[in-house]
C-alpha cells in the first residue's frame, strides 16, 4: 500500500530545462514529498560534491535512457544464469541501497542521506529492490521507485556474474507483464552494458510525454 507524503515545499519542474543539458536545478531537499513530486516531473536527485556530497541536483538526462515494452533482449547466456539465482522483491531494501553505496566503487554518489531518503519511501510504499540471491546470500540487485507504470531504477550491484543482469531481467519481466505499451523503466543515463540488454535513449521530450502516459496507470502487480 502507497502512502502519499506531504507535499513539498519546493517547485520542482522542468521549465527551466535547457536542450542537451542535464543538470536543471540544485538545492530542496530529500523529504519523501519532495522525491516524489521530483520523479512525477521527470527528475531525480544526485549530490554535485564528492562522491555525491550536496548540493543537490536535480537532473532530467537529455537523451534519457529506457527500457521499453518488447525491446528487453536476453541472450541464451543469460536466460541460463536466470535459472542460477533466486530472485526476490523487497526483502532486503536497505541492503541492497548499502551495496550500491560501497565506498570501493567507481563514481560512487549514494550517500546515507541518500539511503535513508529512500528507505523512508521504501517505508511508504514507494520505492522497492529487486534482489538476487545465490545459496542464502545477497549477490546482486536494484532499487527504484514505482509509480503508475513507471519504474524509476537508480542503482544495481552484483558480486558474482550476471546477478545484476539478471535482477533487471526479472524487473523487467514483471513491470512489462500486462503488456501495455506505455510503461516504462527509466535508467537516466544508456550505458554499453545496458544496451545489450535492450535500453535505448530518446530525447527529454519523448520521455517526458511517456512519462505523462505511464503515470496514469496502475502500479504493476508485483508492486502493488
Amino acid at each position: 500500500m502507497q502512502v502519499e507524503p506531504e507535499p513539498s515545499r519546493w517547485q520542482l519542474d522542468l521549465s527551466q530545462a535547457q536542450p542537451e543539458q542535464d543538470l536543471v536545478g540544485v538545492g530542496a531537499d530529500l523529504e519523501p514529498g519532495t522525491l516524489l513530486r521530483a520523479y512525477r516531473a521527470g527528475l531525480f536527485p544526485m549530490g554535485l560534491g564528492r562522491h555525491g556530497r550536496g548540493p543537490i541536483g536535480w537532473w532530467s538526462p537529455d537523451p534519457r535512457g529506457v527500457l521499453l515494452p518488447g525491446d528487453l533482449k536476453v541472450s541464451k547466456s543469460l536466460r541460463k544464469s536466470c535459472r542460477r539465482f533466486e530472485v526476490r522483491v523487497d526483502t532486503a531494501f536497505t541492503d541492497v541501497m548499502r551495496a550500491c553505496a560501497d565506498p570501493g566503487r567507481d563514481g560512487r554518489w549514494i550517500t546515507p542521506a541518500v539511503v535513508r531518503a529512500y528507505t523512508a519511501l521504501h517505508q511508504l510504499g514507494w520505492a522497492h529492490s529487486v534482489e538476487t540471491w545465490q545459496d542464502g546470500e545477497l549477490v546482486g540487485g536494484l532499487y527504484g521507485l514505482a509509480v503508475g507504470g513507471l519504474f524509476a531504477g537508480e542503482s544495481m550491484f552484483h558480486h558474482a556474474t550476471d546477478a545484476s543482469k539478471v535482477a533487471l531481467v526479472t524487473l523487467a519481466e514483471r513491470v512489462f507483464a500486462d503488456g501495455d505499451p506505455d510503461r516504462v523503466i527509466d535508467v537516466q543515463w544508456s550505458t554499453p552494458h545496458l544496451q545489450s540488454l535492450g535500453v535505448t535513449e530518446i530525447p527529454r521530450e519523448d520521455y517526458v510525454a511517456r512519462l505523462d502516459r505511464a503515470l496514469a496507470l496502475p502500479l504493476p502487480a508485483a508492486f502493488a
